[in-house]
């Protein structure tokens, strides 16, 4: 049984989040969900420019600043003026993790650079996000999730072959991976700790999260030349592996990965002669007759129900899938049975609902304590508490703009 006292995996490590938008808040909130005291570093008067993304709500701030800054605090600082930067210095002494995502030479340019603050603490692990990386003869540009997906080799793939490049799901898919590996990195490096009392950069290109993902598709250049064009639907080196249409005009996915799961698929169809020694028994025969399976099975799977067709081939052991719309994802059993869907009480909005913490640990699970704070919520017990300013000293500060 789960013993709620237990301390989480994260917790005494303090991360200060000075990045902006997704990709390195979210690599903050990932650590944050599982312990970690994370303090949300915002310009004052403007904050984050992920509070005025998406949809907006009536407290100001948006719905995706609301879920992806759960879990931090909020303190209001301008890193551009010595005050600031000072400030921040005197948390870094204090802090085991920094992740920022500025074009590289920013943090530089404020004088709180890489060689700086491991000067303050040895043990700092400084997670830095960018468009492609801090080397390299595009270090220095500019760049969003859209950007890396196209730089990174995914959106050339998504799409029919004879029509323009779509956008691969999402636009921020670059981000919100990058969080993961930054957070990953941060883990890593929290070891490496540890074992050596020795911090480091853990050093992110948004364009990397992507391209690490595309599985055969460097070695198979390399190997043979090849060039994997946009396939719809389709998978390369498989088939049936795509989404075909039901008779009540929904979509299933079906995914036959080898011979044995595509001799239980035709026994599900009603026409187990065309597996095995048939004409289609192996994958090197069906990728070559790929159009002609693919009518096969939309031709089967529209004399059915979508639901039919989950009965039948789970009963048929086959792998398949409704394309669900977050309508039915918020009415699937899957998804209640297993909490995916938290939902969240907020003071002025009510409840909201929002994705839960991944990964599901059995003994210290991940939680979420709060959404997205106020702008500059706790930086006077920020300020008086872990630095000890006094009052007199805050009000001079934010006198000044600084906070």
């Amino acid at each position: 049984m789960t013993d709620t006292a237990a301390p989480m995996p994260m917790q005494g490590v303090r991360v200060l989040d000075c990045a902006t938008f997704i990709a390195g808040p979210c690599c903050a909130t990932f650590l944050g969900e599982f312990g970690a005291e994370v303090i949300k570093i915002e310009l004052p008067q403007t904050g984050c420019p992920l509070r005025k993304f998406g949809t907006m709500t009536e407290t100001g701030d948006s719905l995706p600043w609301l879920s992806e800054s759960r879990n931090k605090q909020s303190l209001t600082l301008d890193l551009r003026t010595p005050e600031g930067a000072q400030i921040l210095k005197d948390l870094v002494a204090k802090s085991d993790v920094l992740v920022e995502n500025f074009q590289p030479g920013t943090m530089e340019g404020w004088g709180l650079g890489w060689e700086v603050l491991k000067a303050i603490n040895p043990k700092l692990v400084m997670v830095r996000i960018s468009a492609y990386g801090q080397t390299g003869p595009y270090a220095g540009r500019p760049g969003f999730g859209r950007i890396a997906n196209a730089f990174g080799g995914i959106s050339y793939l998504a799409g029919y072959p004879d029509r323009p490049p779509v956008t691969p799901g999402s636009a921020t898919l670059p981000d919100y991976l990058s969080g993961m590996f930054g957070a990953m990195g941060a883990l890593m490096a929290l070891r490496t700790v540890e074992q050596s009392g020795l911090g480091q950069v853990v050093d992110i290109g948004l364009y990397e999260s992507i391209f690490r993902l595309l599985d055969e598709l460097a070695p198979a250049y390399a190997f043979k030349g090849y060039v994997r064009e946009r396939m719809g639907p389709g998978t390369v080196n498989v088939v049936p592996h795509s989404h075909y249409p039901t008779k009540d005009g929904r979509w299933i996915a079906i995914a036959c990965t080898n011979d044995k799961i595509f001799a239980r698929f035709a026994e599900v169809a009603s026409e187990p002669e065309v597996a095995g020694k048939g004409k289609w028994g192996t994958i090197a025969q069906r990728e070559a007759a790929r159009s002609e399976v693919d009518q096969w099975v939309t031709d089967w799977t529209l004399k059915h129900d979508r639901d039919e067709i989950l009965q039948l081939c789970d009963k048929g052991q086959v792998p398949c899938g409704p394309l669900l719309s977050i309508a039915e994802i918020f009415e699937d059993p899957q998804y209640a049975a297993r909490g995916n869907i938290a939902r969240i009480s907020h003071p002025v909005l009510g409840e909201l609902a929002l994705p839960a913490v991944v990964p599901r640990l059995t003994e210290t699970p991940g939680r979420i304590a709060s959404l997205g704070p106020t702008l500059g919520q706790d930086t006077e017990t920020i300020l008086t508490g872990l630095l000890g300013r006094t009052a007199v000293e805050v009000g001079a500060l934010r006198a000044k703009g600084v906070v």
